[in-house]
């Protein structure tokens, strides 16, 4: 008949089992996948578009203090990122998790477009995340030759900023990565 088992101090095997994950989210996911930032992840232009001209925040942070801008940064929709730019989203806002900006978000990426239209949009180059990195960092880290010219053009000062372990972006780049990058970042 059915299985008997007998515990040694602790019985949380035989605790209820929880709900399947997928089919309960709490109010913050549910928040979260029908607000900004899900359309801002996705790609979807119209869905942003639709709860912007509804009165959205576009600079309304989500509970780990990303905006729709840091989604759509990472996930190169250089259309929604236009979007938000226009609608008056803030290119130097930073995670609480982490303290990246959209550019970190973008550089890291590889989205050079998205890069510049953050730059023309008076984001701050300067600005360092919890590890001190810049933008610049992020990109060498990568090896993202583009986004390198773009942010040293921008801001050379960059070249020589060092991050918590005193490393400048130079120090970030690994060692089989195009060599016109060692060359822009000394």
């Amino acid at each position: 008949m059915g299985d008997t088992h007998h515990h040694q101090g602790d019985s949380a095997c035989c605790a209820q089992p929880s709900p399947t994950p997928s089919l309960t989210q709490t109010l913050d996911e549910l928040d979260w996948e029908r607000g900004i930032w899900n359309a801002a992840l996705s790609g979807d232009l119209a869905g942003v578009q639709k709860l912007l001209s509804s009165g959205c925040d576009v600079n309304t942070v989500d509970k780990s203090g990303y905006t729709a801008l840091h989604y759509a940064c990472r996930n190169g929709h250089k259309d929604i990122v236009s979007t938000l730019l226009q609608h008056g989203a803030n290119p130097n806002l930073l995670t609480r998790s982490g303290r990246a900006s959209p550019l970190h978000r973008a550089a890291y990426g590889g989205h050079l477009e998205i890069v510049s239209q953050l730059l023309l949009a008076k984001a701050d180059a300067s600005l360092v995340d919890s590890d001190a990195k810049t933008a610049l960092h992020k990109a060498a880290e990568r090896g993202h030759v583009d986004i390198c010219k773009v942010l040293v053009q921008a801001q050379p000062s960059l070249k020589t900023a060092e991050d918590n372990r005193g490393q400048t972006p130079l120090d970030c780049m690994k060692d089989n990565f195009d060599p016109g990058l060692r060359q822009l970042l000394s």
